[in-house]
């Protein structure tokens, strides 16, 4: 898979990451609340080592 592509869906991701945080204000998640977590420190750990791997040109 070519890096653009990679870069094209990881900024896919990161928006998709809003969608979390803002499931995650919910007052009645409840036990959903686990694996909204579980998905957000996921996604973070997936964009921090994207961005060790792909580092930002200046």
């Amino acid at each position: 898979m070519e890096a653009e592509i990679i870069k094209e869906r990881i900024k896919l991701i990161e928006g998709k990451r809003e969608s979390l945080l803002r499931l995650l204000e919910q007052p009645d998640l409840g036990t959903l609340r686990i694996d909204v977590n579980q998905a957000l420190e996921e996604m973070d750990d997936l964009l921090d080592e994207f961005k060790r791997t792909f580092p930002v040109e200046n």
